[in-house]
């Protein structure tokens, strides 16, 4: 794990002081991000995190996390106990500082740890600071002490309140986050479970376990001996792998430690993950451009000397070697220097040189030594530049065209009069009679309507050349405005909102959740930036009296019969799909702003390698895993919030 071999003295001392704490109370999103779902759950990655440091520093093997009865949490690690000893700038006990003082930890000053994860330092004192209550218990040189406070003001002194072995260390942090600072304080089992995984791969060795009290049987825990290269197989188990090892190269470079698995399988997209020092970097960064620069060298190389790539032919580009590939890129940095509004992007110039060299230099002795598996990898990726070439062909080909027309809209496609795309919102819709009611109950000003022909392609299962030549899903990149991929512009999106409008039944569900595959993989901003809704039409009308009630779930229809009698003068429908609707009651019901219902698609609360692992299992050819996942999920499916 890094330099776990350096013995650095780690006492009171060693904790440095920067500025006081109530600021994180009156502006918590500065610290956290959000006082939404994701900071709640912010709190209990920044305590885990912690207890991550002492890993990597080669001190600490278990962590255990506890989601108690009343939403408190539980954090428990095996490592050297958080320092006791008075800490001398600011009179208090160590312990005392990194909970009641921002900025404190030994993160800074390069005295306690050398590489940290957790948000810059803050982590600690900011779940105090947000916390109803706070109970940190240490357990260090064979006493046990204790120390409480409240909405981050001390309690009482830190007191020693027992003792333990001589060699048992470890610290114990509980935490009941505050009301008054989140919309919600209900911890999700889930979201926990997914970040816990994700962070027991990276950091091998090490076992986490999670524990929901609020419900029986409720529990998992994770131990990755392979770390990144376990979570490569597990990210690959909806697709086929097209060897059987996954490729792991390490090495440290100008204080950079590097990790890098990788594994291509029979799918056409790619899935790469980067993170430094544990935490996720979504933006990616100087690392992956590292990595992905000495992927593309490499392997023109290789296709070069063992003659694969003919004289006359083009390099390969990184994209045709990367399709199919999954990948995780783990660096471990002292300075981590982010980039971007959101701090998602890694600026160090080192880490990219450190990435370049140890990737370039064990790719090209692996392929050395195995050829026949690089054979296979170049040979997919000289399929891909064919398919790209032919892709590029009918874009151009489309391009022109529009250029031609005047950027045509397809013929098809209903538009609104208002040109502002921020009042806009287009519906997609499936069959044709549904569209015919669509086109006739819209509002012309706001509301255009796309009918689409059956069910569109599967993108999961199919390469560029043939998603570019399918009329359903052109149609859709051509009404949306915003290109796809390397294109994608969404300063260019023609409406803000684009509303998927499916029968409700089991067919309506498989088609919203084809065009979802389809929006995620070729425009996965429009997710991300929450342009995505689904239309929700009622399952019910029911008459009585020449009144009219709709009902959009059993329970409703059941609260409705309940106040209006259950007598044979019911007149109860149960609409099996759009088209059985007249325009005006598909207005009233899925389409009118005052009444309708809509669902947000939203990525929240998931990281992505886990976004792309649902697609993959949805829509993937593998059986097994999908049936897996939807005995596994069976239980949310009554509200299923993709």
């Amino acid at each position: 794990m890094g330099n776990t071999n350096v013995e650095t003295e780690y006492g009171g001392d060693q904790i440095q002081i920067l500025e006081g704490l109530e600021a994180v109370r009156k502006r918590p999103g500065m610290y956290i991000g959000s006082t939404s779902s994701t900071g709640l759950h912010h709190l209990v990655y920044e305590i885990v995190d912690n207890s991550i440091d002492e890993a990597l520093a080669g001190y600490c093997t278990d962590v255990d996390v506890t989601i108690h009865e009343d939403n408190s949490i539980t954090v428990v690690d095996n490592g050297r106990g958080i320092p006791v000893g008075i800490n001398h700038k600011a009179g208090l006990p160590a312990v005392e500082v990194v909970f009641t003082v921002l900025h404190a930890g030994g993160k800074f000053g390069g005295g306690g740890y050398k590489v940290s994860g957790g948000l810059h330092g803050v982590g600690a004192s900011v779940v105090n600071a947000l916390s109803t209550w706070l109970e940190v218990e240490v357990c260090r040189e064979g006493k046990i002490y204790k120390q409480r406070y409240e909405r981050g003001k001390v309690c009482y002194p830190l007191k020693e309140i027992g003792t333990c072995d001589e060699g048992q260390t470890g610290t114990k942090v509980t935490f009941s986050p505050d009301p008054e600072i989140f919309e919600d304080t209900v911890y999700d089992y889930d979201t926990l479970r997914t970040r816990l995984r994700e962070t027991a791969f990276l950091t091998k060795g090490i076992r986490i376990s999670l524990k929901d009290e609020r419900e029986e049987n409720r529990e998992v825990s994770f131990h990755y001996e392979g770390g990144i290269k376990e979570f490569v197989t597990y990210l690959n188990k909806g697709k086929t792998p097209l060897y059987e090892d996954v490729l792991y190269f390490e090495g440290t470079k100008n204080g950079v430690y590097v990790e890098v698995a990788i594994q291509h399988n029979d799918s056409f997209n790619e899935s790469t993950y980067s993170f430094v020092n544990n935490i996720t970097t979504p933006e990616g960064g100087t690392h992956l451009a590292g990595f992905r620069n000495a992927l593309t060298k490499t392997f023109n190389d290789y296709a070069r000397t063992s003659k694969l790539l003919k004289e006359s032919e083009a390099n390969l580009s990184g994209e045709d070697i990367r399709e199919g590939l999954t990948a995780i890129v783990s660096i471990k940095i002292e300075d981590p220097q982010f980039e971007g509004q959101t701090k998602q992007k890694l600026g160090n110039s080192e880490a990219r040189l450190a990435v370049d060299s140890i990737v370039s230099e064990q790719l090209t002795y692996y392929l050395e030594q195995n050829p026949t598996i690089a054979k296979i990898i170049c040979e997919k990726s000289i399929l891909a530049q064919r398919a790209r070439e032919a892709a590029r062909k009918a874009r151009d080909l489309t391009r022109r065209k529009t250029a031609l027309e005047g950027m045509a809209l397809p013929g098809k496609l209903a538009d609104c009069s208002d040109k502002n795309p921020e009042n806009c919102e287009i519906y997609i819709v499936e069959g044709d009679s549904a569209g015919g009611s669509a086109k006739t109950a819209r509002s012309r000003a706001t509301q255009a309507i796309l009918p689409l022909r059956g069910k569109i392609l599967n993108v999961e299962k199919a390469r560029l050349d043939k998603i570019y030549a399918n009329a359903e899903i052109k149609a859709m990149i051509t009404a949306f405005g915003t290109g796809i991929h390397d294109d994608f512009d969404i300063s260019k999106l023609r409406y803000h909102k684009i509303i998927l409008m499916t029968d409700a039944d089991v067919d309506g569900a498989h088609i919203s959740t084809l065009l979802l595959t389809f929006i995620y993989r070729f425009m996965p901003e429009l997710i991300k930036q929450g342009h995505v809704y689904l239309a929700t039409p009622p399952l019910y009308k029911l008459e009585k009296n020449k009144k009219i009630w709709y009902a959009y779930s059993d329970e409703e229809l059941s609260d409705i019969l309940a106040e209006v009698g259950r007598d044979s003068n019911n007149k109860i429908q149960r609409y099996k799909g759009l088209g059985e609707m007249d325009a005006e009651q598909l207005w009233e019901t899925t389409m009118d702003p005052e009444r309708r219902i809509l669902k947000r698609v939203t990525m929240e609360g998931e990281s992505e390698s886990e976004t792309d692992l649902t697609f993959t299992i949805l829509m993937g050819d593998k059986v097994e895993p999908r049936r897996e996942f939807i005995e596994e999920n069976a239980r949310y499916v009554k509200n299923l919030d993709i």
